[in-house]
């Protein structure tokens, strides 16, 4: 059994940037990470959708989201979930850094682009 310790090393590229992306399903934890970390104004993904519900915990910063029909303005301290199958993306708004911690409630990432 893994201890997710080989999974906790392979995301953290940059010691010193809390940005990257984490899945290991042999942990058995079933989630997968991304942790997002930018100055970019405009930074964001594209319109997509999961088989599985994502949750959005804004550390710092300020974000646009869209989830279906619906836009919410989020900042640090905000949690935002994206349900199963909604399309949904995220632009950074600044004018502080955006720090996100995306929860996807399933062991891989499965990404509909739309």
């Amino acid at each position: 059994m893994n201890n997710g310790e080989t999974g906790s090393k392979q995301w953290r590229t940059a010691p010193d940037r809390w940005h990257g992306e984490w899945q290991d399903p042999a942990c058995e934890s079933g989630v997968a990470i991304i942790f997002n970390q930018t100055d970019e104004v405009g930074y964001g993904v594209k319109l997509h959708r999961h088989p599985y519900a994502e949750t959005f915990i804004v550390r710092g910063g300020h974000v646009r989201f869209t989830l279906g029909e619906k836009t919410i303005l989020a900042s640090a301290g905000d949690i935002v979930v994206a349900p199963a199958n909604v399309p949904h993306s995220f632009e950074n708004i600044g004018p502080d850094r955006l720090e996100m911690i995306d929860i996807h409630a399933s062991p891989t990432f499965q990404t509909d682009w739309l």
